[in-house]
């Protein structure tokens, strides 16, 4: 064998592998049709966690004065009946969900996955491009603006530029500070989304809050249809619901239906942590009395 046929032995497999080969590192598809499994806080998700309960939620004083203001009819006004879930939370509420991934038509790369689903049918997108995040000035949106680089199999995100929206549906909010960063691992048809939301405004430390999402090839999506009607007749133009500090009647009774102290239910950092439950029995033999074993 001369040195030009070894030449070509060699080379030629390797402009075959570069030409339709994959990256130097595996990067996972997400793209699909998912749907969300709900074996996480399903009451709190499905059917909405209750007004005035923060149990393990790291609110600060500002977040928890937000939260006993807000009063559930608000949402009947005409202007927020089609708002949309904030990306902070539309990943958590009772959606589904369809990834398609973005290809360079030159050079096949992925350069960015979209997000269509959650409440209102939004249309998040994550890029994957290394642009920039723009200025702090820039617009706010739902969604906001994501940013996504790969660490081995995993996709983590940065998403920045949010509307001021919420966290849980009872009120607890997150400001237009808010930063959320998320990891996207995928095995199999499972995908886990973990979401840590950190907010200068309203919170004393980052959430961590993780979902789980089945892949899910039969689904179809269509588009939202919804009307906007007068859910509520006799309000006064302008008036907007709101409960004043100290007015709110609802914030004991999570407290009172499962016979905890008031202090567990008004959140903070230390409540979202394990050892919070020595505090607890502290509590509740102070008070001499015992919680509801079930609900």
């Amino acid at each position: 064998m001369n040195v030009i046929t070894r030449a070509i032995r060699v080379v030629a497999p390797m402009a075959i592998a570069v030409a339709t080969g994959s990256p130097a590192f595996a990067q996972i598809d997400f793209a699909g049709e998912w749907n969300q499994r709900m074996h996480e806080e399903r009451e709190h998700r499905a059917g909405g966690v209750r007004l005035g309960d923060y149990l393990g939620l790291p609110l600060n004083d500002a977040g928890r004065l937000k939260a006993d203001s807000w009063d559930a009819s608000i949402l009947s006004l005409p202007e927020r009946q089609t708002m949309p879930h904030p990306s902070p939370y539309g990943f958590r509420g009772p959606a589904n969900l369809r990834i398609q991934k973005i290809l360079d038509p030159r050079t096949q790369e992925a350069i960015a996955f979209t997000v269509y689903g959650t409440f209102a049918a939004q249309m998040r997108t994550i890029w994957l491009d290394g642009r920039p995040h723009p200025s702090e000035y820039a617009p706010h949106t739902w969604q906001g603006f994501s940013t996504g680089q790969w660490e081995g199999d995993m996709l983590t995100i940065r998403t920045t530029h949010v509307k001021t929206g919420w966290l849980y549906r009872n009120g607890v909010a997150h400001s237009e500070h808010v930063v959320m960063w998320e990891h996207w691992i995928r095995n199999g048809d499972i995908m886990t989304w973990i979401n840590i939301v950190d907010d200068p405004v309203y919170l004393e430390e980052p959430l961590i809050r993780t979902t789980d999402w089945m892949l899910t090839p039969e689904q179809q999506l269509g588009p939202r249809r919804s009307d906007v009607v007068d859910e509520v007749v006799g309000l006064p133009r302008g008036y907007v619901p709101h409960y004043l500090p100290g007015t709110n009647p609802f914030l004991s009774s999570e407290a009172e239906r499962f016979g905890i102290p008031f202090e567990a239910v008004r959140g903070g950092k230390a409540t979202t942590y394990p050892e919070y439950q020595l505090r607890l029995r502290e509590l509740m033999r102070e008070a001499g009395t015992r919680p509801q074993s079930s609900r």
